[in-house]
């Protein structure tokens, strides 16, 4: 903790590579409090700074490597021609992903502001940061379900045999240990009249499901017919969703301060169990074929050819790398501001999808020896979302020696990506809540963190009811879908067209330093075209494929679609209703007011008056504490 102190003058004197010489000095002698998410050493003494690099890095890589790439990426692979898949993958991954990655982090950066408050560079879109936060909002309610889904496989873990590994006292007749779901068991009664010489037979059919698909539907979810059919609270769910917000805002409870620590084991445990899963999973019989399936000599380059492979890739890059969601905004506001933020979106960006193509070998060889022991083709047994974790690959790794082992470290895998994600988007949350009032909350952040977990846990109950799954789906949908689109879309135009791609680039170099012309050459190739034109496209081709959202076979009831589209409809509908707002508030005419709103405010630039000079001069803020600064470390020191 550090006594906060109002700042006496500013002064500048050190050199950076750009030519510029910045040193903050302030008087230690007025004390205002005492803030544990603000440390001694920080260059914003008003919000706070990353402990160290490694700390920002890894939360970064922890916020953009989640569940998606183990359950989704290695799928995906698979059913669009292997390793023919990668090369539209890189693509997309160089024409959105990247570009837009970095231009989130360098804005966050540059003002030291959470995703609502950086649109103080185009008043006008101040909505798509409250569409960014709401999205962050309705995901950490789902998303923590899921956690909670891991933490009760995890519990379950810790028995030998493996509860879902055979038809056990749990089991009804539906369960059958030869199943995986493609037999059918017929039941057939015979009718007969007294005086009729011919049979009536009717046939009911039910599929018959193999032990991990009926533990999955029957012990773990208590899953009901429809979504009509809520019944009760699961309680032992309910209870694992309350661990889960309970190690969350423990987590967060210092914020930056407390959750940097944490990563280092949340963000780097992961790979050690993909590289303990790959290890055994190559020993295994039939391991060769599951790895031939995904990347090997069975792609098909012809793939590349079908539209749906292109929009996959670039939906699967722009939702791994939590691009619109205002996490990447928030994690970066905290960052000192000469950190190098484009050798970090490099970094991250690499890293996230290494990781996607090296958990698809660690699933895939464990699901082809899965095939071989049920002697089934590996397509029959690869699965994507919820059937692979928590159907197939359980059900591959009860066929292990040691399977508890197994199974323990991987729901322990699962729950480390699901929290390093979660960290990020509560701190969407409370950064935008703290940089609205800061005044008010900077000294209360550990409450209002606790509050905000009470109040999703609360919210997360229906979904761990009996129809629990099909609200998590429904939220999945409607959410994470096509609205994060329409906000990267509008992310990019206001930035590159209304604000100014060549004043963001000016802007970027005053923190990582002045770059030669052919450096911006494919930046600004991607901000002012290529980028938006792709993002266009996918928007085009989601919404012009959208089909109504279903859970297997089970349907949903126009009351819950059209409650999903209510949902992204109270997203989206704050993008139009503060420009509206914003447009009436402004003077003069409509011409002038359009300009005004669609003009930086006076307070936007650097959050710091030593890092203004003269392209910002003196900022107009009301709130004197925006000039509190650090006296130490004020250059840069993360780089």
């Amino acid at each position: 903790m550090v006594p906060i102190a109002l700042v006496n003058e500013a002064l500048f004197y050190n050199s950076f590579e750009s030519n510029i010489f910045f040193k903050c000095i302030h008087d230690e002698g007025v004390y205002i409090g005492y803030y544990p998410h603000i440390g001694s050493g920080d260059e914003n003494a008003d919000r706070g700074n990353w402990n160290s690099k490694k700390e920002y890095l890894l939360s970064m890589i922890g916020y953009a490597v989640g569940l998606g790439n183990v359950w989704r990426f290695p799928y995906l692979t698979y059913k669009h021609g292997g390793g023919a898949f990668l090369i539209p993958y890189v693509i997309m991954l160089s024409v959105a992903g990247l570009p837009l990655f970095f231009m989130e982090s360098s804005l966050g950066q540059f003002c030291s502001q959470g995703p609502i408050n950086v649109w103080k560079a185009v008043p006008i879109f101040q909505g798509v940061g409250i569409t960014m936060m709401l999205v962050s909002t309705f995901v950490s309610i789902y998303y923590n379900v899921i956690i909670a889904y891991s933490i009760y496989y995890l519990f379950a873990s810790f028995q030998e045999p493996l509860p879902w590994s055979d038809c056990s006292n749990w089991s009804d007749m539906n369960c059958n240990i030869t199943a995986r779901g493609s037999l059918m068991a017929v039941n057939t009664s015979m009718i007969a009249d007294g005086n009729q010489s011919c049979l009536e037979e009717f046939l009911a059919s039910v599929p018959l499901q193999s032990p991990s698909e009926r533990y999955w539907d029957v012990v773990a979810l208590q899953r009901t017919s429809s979504m009509d059919e809520t019944g009760p609270v699961v309680w032992h769910l309910a209870l694992c969703l309350l661990l889960g917000w309970i190690l969350i805002a423990a987590a967060l409870f210092k914020g930056i301060k407390s959750s940097g620590k944490v990563v280092y084991f949340t963000a780097t445990f992961p790979y050690a169990v993909l590289l303990i899963l790959l290890i055994r999973g190559v020993t295994l019989e039939g391991a060769r074929n599951g790895i031939e399936y995904y990347i090997g000599s069975q792609s098909n380059l012809t793939k590349l050819s079908e539209a749906e492979v292109w929009k996959d890739a670039a939906t699967q890059i722009f939702f791994s790398l939590s691009i619109a969601w205002g996490g990447l905004t928030a994690l970066a506001s905290y960052n000192k501001f000469h950190n190098n933020c484009y050798k970090d979106s490099i970094i991250v960006c690499i890293t996230n999808c290494s990781t996607s193509i090296f958990a698809g070998f660690a699933i895939f060889s464990i699901l082809g020896h899965m095939a071989h022991v049920y002697g089934k083709p590996v397509s029959e047994v690869a699965q994507a979302g919820f059937g692979l974790a928590f159907i197939a690959y359980p059900d591959a790794l009860s066929k292990l020696p040691i399977s508890p082992l197994w199974s323990i470290l991987f729901f322990f895998m699962l729950i480390t990506l699901g929290l390093d994600s979660q960290f990020a988007g509560i701190e969407v949350i409370t950064t935008c809540l703290q940089d609205a009032y800061p005044k008010v909350l900077k000294a209360k952040r550990g409450l209002i963190t606790v509050l905000i977990c009470i109040v999703l846990f609360l919210l997360g109950l229906p979904c761990v009811t009996g129809a629990g799954i099909y609200w998590v789906n429904l939220i999945d949908t409607f959410c994470a879908g096509w609205i994060l689109l329409v906000a990267g879309l509008l992310e990019v135009f206001g930035l590159s067209c209304i604000y100014g791609g060549n004043r963001f680039i000016k802007d970027i170099e005053m923190m990582i330093g002045t770059k030669h012309a052919l450096f911006w050459i494919w930046w600004r190739a991607c901000w002012f075209f290529i980028t938006p034109v792709v993002l266009l496209v996918i928007l085009g081709w989601s919404l012009y494929t959208f089909t109504a959202p279903t859970y297997g076979s089970v349907e949903y009831p126009q009351w819950g679609i059209a409650l999903g589209w209510c949902m992204t409809v109270f997203c989206l509908v704050w993008i139009p209703i503060v420009a509206v707002w914003k447009l009436v508030k402004a003077s003069g005419n409509p011409w002038q007011r359009l300009k005004s709103v669609c003009s930086p405010t006076k307070d936007w630039g650097p959050y710091l008056e030593c890092h203004r000079n003269e392209r910002y001069g003196q900022a107009g803020m009301n709130d004197a504490n925006v000039y509190v600064i650090s006296n130490k470390n004020t250059t840069n020191t993360m780089q």
